[in-house]
Parts: C-alpha cells; structure tokens; sequence
C-alpha cells in the first residue's frame, strides 16, 4: 500500500508541475509570443492540437482523449507488473505517468496541450513542446538505461553467475 500512495504521490506531483508551468505561460505570454533565453532556447506559447509532434493534428479531441488514456493505462500495467526492486523504472513510469496525466488534462479541458520549449537555431528548428513531454522523454530513457545497464548486471548478493565452461 505504501508503494501505491508513493507513486500516486509522485504521478500526482509530476502533472501538478507541468500544469503550474503550463498556467503561467498561458497567464503571461500570448499565444505565438516569443522569449529568447538563449540563442537557441526560446519559450514559445503554442497549441498542440495533435499528440506527440503535432501527429495527428486535427484528429477529433475525444478520439486523442482515448488514445492518451488508454496509453497511460498501458503504461500503468507495466508499471504494476515491474519488481519493486526495479526503482530505477518505477521512477520512470512515475514520470512518464505524471507527464501523460499533465498532457491529458490539458487535451480534456482545452481541446489542446500547450506547448512552450523551443530549441532552435537560424537554420534549424526542433518542435516545441512542454514539460510533460520532458517528463515522459526522461521516464523513458530511464527505464531504458534501468533495463539495458542497470538491469543486466550480475546479482552482488554473494552468488556468482553461472561460468560458461565450453
């Protein structure tokens, strides 16, 4: 039980953050308005009315409503079928959940997630996106590194692994 509250409670804080984020740029920017931080990161107040890089702009709001949420219940799955002692993923998953969460309540409410990071150069320019979007990039590139470095180490309990004698 206090594995579940603990990551209800990380879910809960990850979507509170985004959201906080994302009302302060809608309070204080205008949609399409532009703050250079650096010469190649602006924050730039956008609409995504698609999902993930604008894929599927112009797909019905409901039918976006349904996919996030049937993702982020695929996700949850996961999540609860993945050992405890896989903490690395479980951050991840905690991530990624709280990020779709802070997405999809955008999409229910608005119709649209808002979107403000903007990566950019003269000649180049990277989509604009949020901090949910970071949340689910990193969760993901966590379980990744759980599953491919962290994972695969051999146990330290004392037991050896097994020697290949051919």
């Amino acid at each position: 039980m206090t594995r579940l509250l603990s990551s209800a409670a990380l879910v809960v804080s990850f979507a509170a953050i985004d959201q906080i984020v994302k009302l302060l740029v809608v309070r204080t920017m205008g949609l399409g308005e532009a703050i250079e931080i650096l010469p190649f990161l602006a924050l730039l107040h956008a609409r995504n009315e698609g999902i993930a890089f604008s894929m599927l702009d112009g797909f019905h709001d409901l039918g976006l409503a349904v996919i996030s949420a049937l993702v982020l219940g695929f996700v949850v799955w996961l999540w609860w079928n993945t050992p405890a002692s896989r903490r690395l993923t479980h951050w991840g998953f905690a991530l990624i959940a709280g990020g779709a969460v802070g997405n999809l309540i955008d999409r229910v409410s608005l119709g649209y997630v808002v979107d403000y990071i903007y990566f950019h150069t003269p000649v180049w320019s990277f989509a604009v996106f949020n901090l949910a979007d970071s949340f689910i990039t990193i969760g993901a590139a966590l379980i990744l590194i759980d599953e491919f470095l962290v994972g695969r180490r051999p146990k330290t309990s004392g037991e050896m692994p097994a020697q290949d004698k051919g």
